[in-house]
């Protein structure tokens, strides 16, 4: 891997430990409101909502000038959101604000990686950010749980520049204060992200025009052999992961008597695995094997099936690593293909975008069905095991149409062909 790389991997982190830790200083913000509880999970909603509503503008936007340079401007919008929230802007609002550049963000954080690397370390490239990418994760929800902490905040309070009064009175606009710093941070990285040289034509500035385009770049990501398979994979891959977490908070809660900050100790242990799996993956899956891996997504969904079995803490821990270790190595060579095929197909930005508003669309749908069993007052093992059939079931359609593509067309010849 070249330097490049490693500078886009520590904007990353940096770009993607305060956004996480954010959310927790949001959710202690609606707390000291007294807001009521169904806000909290609004939170997620408003700020993944961008991801789909703006899919058509971001990837021509991540086009018209070298990423570095997209991904400073982007985490500019996201101190904005941080900054509004400092000035009691209502935190679903601030935080829809970061999601919008984060929805922006994102196609130029993996579109850059086709411009600097070749196929054939997409992969292992792949592995590395999704496995940096989970661990700011988990850094940056420990993060922002520190920063709310009644200590911690004291101890932020009583540190006072000289000259200097920054106005900073209360915990969370200390918590608010450290944050705006990492971001500034992942902003410093931006700029020292070199160009690739990759130039696209003029992109189209008329709304309609570029939801028409999007349609089309949609439409042909879905129509290729390839593509649409990959594009399922992950699709279902992140919308499965987002219901997962608040799965396992429940499980956590009625099978194994965990209170809540115990319970989310588990999401860690689940995002532990994934790191594993993915950086795994990254070593040992060439891009042109990348479809061998689609009946570990199968295990995983009959794997989760067994939670409703498991009483005992540490048993929990082994089996969450597992599921994680699987998920994690089967999307990332999955995330690279799509990655190469969009690229090829069509253009970096463009491809990214189609590919979050398919994800970012089934998290919201598989959020909302899980919040409508929740409703419904279902047994929470007939939600673990309805959710492994639905992801083992789904998976094994995608291998199924991956055969009848396959019968069509040698599929795998197509990872060499290039658009014309």
């Amino acid at each position: 891997m070249n330097r490049g790389f490693y500078t886009i991997m520590a904007a990353q982190f940096f770009s993607s430990l305060a956004d996480n830790a954010l959310l927790i200083a949001a959710i202690a913000l609606l707390t000291t409101m007294n807001a009521p509880a169904w806000m909290t999970p609004l939170l997620k909603l408003f700020f993944v909502l961008s991801y789909v509503l703006l899919a058509a503008f971001v990837g021509a936007f991540a086009d018209s000038m070298p990423k570095g340079r997209v991904m400073f401007v982007t985490n500019l919008i996201k101190i904005g959101g941080c900054v509004m929230m400092f000035f009691d802007v209502h935190p679903l609002l601030a935080y829809a604000v970061v999601g919008f550049g984060a929805a922006a963000y994102s196609p130029a954080k993996y579109g850059i990686l086709t411009e600097l690397l070749p196929p054939e370390k997409l992969v292992a490239a792949n592995g590395w950010i999704e496995g940096l990418t989970v661990i700011s994760i988990i850094l940056g929800t420990v993060l922002g749980g520190a920063l709310v902490n009644s200590r911690v905040s004291a101890m932020l309070l009583g540190f006072d520049f000289p000259v200097i009064d920054f106005g900073i009175d209360t915990a969370a606009e200390a918590a608010l204060s450290v944050i705006m710093v990492t971001y500034v941070l992942a902003a410093l990285f931006n700029l020292k992200i070199p160009d690739t040289g990759a130039h696209y034509p003029d992109q189209e500035h008329n709304p309609i025009r570029l939801v028409a385009d999007f349609a089309g770049c949609f439409t042909t990501l879905w129509k290729d052999k390839l593509g649409q398979i990959s594009l399922a994979v992950t699709t279902l891959f992140w919308g499965a992961g987002a219901t997962l977490q608040f799965i396992v908070l429940k499980w956590a809660e009625q099978s194994l008597g965990m209170p809540l900050d115990k319970a989310a100790i588990l999401q860690g242990v689940f995002a532990v695995g994934v790191a594993f799996g993915a950086t795994t993956a990254a070593r040992f899956v060439p891009l042109k094997k990348a479809l061998t891996v689609m009946p570990l997504g199968v295990g995983m969904g009959l794997i989760v099936i067994t939670m409703t079995l498991v009483h005992t803490v540490w048993i929990a821990y082994v089996l969450l690593v597992l599921i994680g270790a699987l998920a994690g190595y089967f999307v990332v060579p999955m995330n690279a293909l799509l990655q190469h095929r969009g690229h090829v197909l069509l253009s970096a930005g463009h491809s990214i975008a189609v590919q979050n508003f398919n994800e970012n669309l089934s998290v919201l749908t598989m959020l909302m069905l899980y919040a409508l069993m929740v409703k419904l007052n279902l047994n929470i093992n007939i939600v673990i095991v309805l959710f492994g059939m639905f992801v083992a079931g789904t998976m094994l359609l995608a291998m199924k149409k991956h055969a009848i593509n396959q019968r069509d067309h040698d599929s795998l010849a197509l990872i060499g062909e290039h658009k014309h």
